[in-house]
């Protein structure tokens, strides 16, 4: 998104998930947008005008009848950006998909030509039941991005799916319809897709380990859009500092090298895609200290690490796939954070790799001075087993993500 200032609405229909939009008001204009509420009649009786009015510095009105002379029925939508609902609610939902416009949200969904997202929360039966979801695919068809809502705690004791996501999600969600406009689309229904994130960490000690600077943001990134592109995805998480679990994803949390291999075991029969992000550690100490190795000892034990070669789990799943063991037409993905040296650029090192992996793509981060890990952005390349090199330009991780699925999507129809 760069710099770019954005004229945001905000919808926000009558649900109890009604207090959550005040955290995302605060996440739009905090990252520099403008930002005008627009609540229905019945989200007042959960947050009130004056809330709205003072996070987003904007007047709050429910009715047509209001501003009259500056037609701002019309005029909120033509001005807008983006529209974000959040909550949905199914009654909301059905209102939408039937171009209703008896109240200044509907009317301004009917004006709005820009990326609009839905964000349901609801309860399970409701999110499941044969209207919503003919209304769900109504809006998509007309264009709009109805997001998938979190499993989670719902209003009273229900727990499933129907949780409003984190208003930070939200957010990302709603500015990569802007970078991106063509991620969200459904084009994983029906597949399995395995991702793994993060960096691993291998023991030493029980208070020191060998591990790297992976935030696991790319691959957190890359099961939030496959999710929301309709897959059913399982991500195998290592060591990454509290992201919020991607809604409807299964997590599945790994320490080391060897957890992560074992995870693999299980994960991958019946994936069509497998998606290698993790930063994979590839030594581990050769044995672990039962106590606290000390420092400046007769036999500093600390100064003389005897290191072993972890597992190859990319190779290793391409072999199974190569012997058999997984299915054929699986789609696998490696990932190369690389530094240029005297012998080869980082993209030259990635092409290598490649050969060398025997994987069908593989995405490239020059990662020179530490770039890439920890940020919110990426940039890089996209390599094919066939030869093709694809630039990544400069993005936010989701907004790469999305690319990196367009290739994946192209290889699951290739193969299907």
């Amino acid at each position: 998104m760069g710099d770019q200032r954005l004229n945001v609405v905000v919808g926000v229909a009558g649900g109890i998930a009604a207090y959550k939009a005040c955290h995302l008001v605060r996440v739009f204009t905090e990252r520099g947008h403008s930002v005008r509420v627009v609540p229905t009649p019945s989200a007042l009786n959960f947050v009130g005008a004056a809330t709205f009015e003072a996070l987003s510095g904007n007047p709050v009105s429910t009715t047509v009848f209001d501003a009259v002379d500056e037609v701002r029925h019309v005029r909120v939508g033509q001005e807008a950006d983006l529209v974000v609902i959040a909550p949905a609610t199914a009654d909301f939902l059905s209102r939408a998909a039937h171009g209703r416009a008896d109240d200044l949200l509907t009317a301004t969904l009917l004006v709005a030509t820009c990326p609009v997202v839905f964000a349901p929360a609801m309860h399970t039966e409701m999110w499941n039941h044969p209207a919503t979801r003919d209304n769900v695919a109504t809006l998509r068809r007309h264009g709009a991005i109805v997001l998938d809502p979190a499993h989670g705690r719902l209003t009273g004791v229900d727990t499933g799916p129907g949780r409003l996501p984190e208003a930070e999600q939200i957010a990302k969600f709603a500015l990569l319809a802007v970078e991106k406009p063509d991620a969200f689309t459904r084009d994983l229904e029906g597949k399995r897709v395995v991702v793994t994130a993060g960096g691993t960490r291998e023991a030493i000690d029980p208070v020191r380990f060998i591990g790297n600077h992976s935030s696991g943001r790319q691959g957190f990134a890359l099961a939030d859009v496959a999710a929301q592109r309709g897959a059913d995805v399982t991500l195998i998480a290592g060591s990454v500092d509290a992201l919020d679990v991607p809604p409807g994803v299964t997590v599945r949390s790994i320490t080391s090298a060897r957890d992560l291999s074992d995870a693999m075991a299980e994960e991958a029969p019946g994936a069509d895609v497998v998606i290698m992000a993790a930063a994979v550690a590839d030594f581990r100490p050769s044995s672990q200290a039962d106590s606290k190795l000390k420092k400046g000892a007769a036999d500093d034990a600390l100064s003389r690490i005897d290191l072993v070669e972890n597992p190859d789990i990319l190779a290793e799943t391409v072999r199974r796939r190569a012997d058999g063991e997984l299915g054929e037409d699986m789609v696998i993905v490696g990932f190369a954070a690389e530094t240029g040296d005297e012998s080869a650029t980082p993209l030259e090192h990635a092409t290598a790799k490649l050969a060398r992996k025997g994987c069908d793509l593989l995405m490239c981060n020059d990662v020179s001075g530490g770039a890439t890990f920890g940020a919110e952005d990426n940039v890089g390349w996209i390599l094919d087993a066939d030869g093709a090199v694809d630039d990544v330009p400069h993005g936010s991780k989701h907004a790469v993500a999305a690319q990196i699925l367009d290739a994946v999507s192209r290889r699951v129809a290739a193969r299907g």
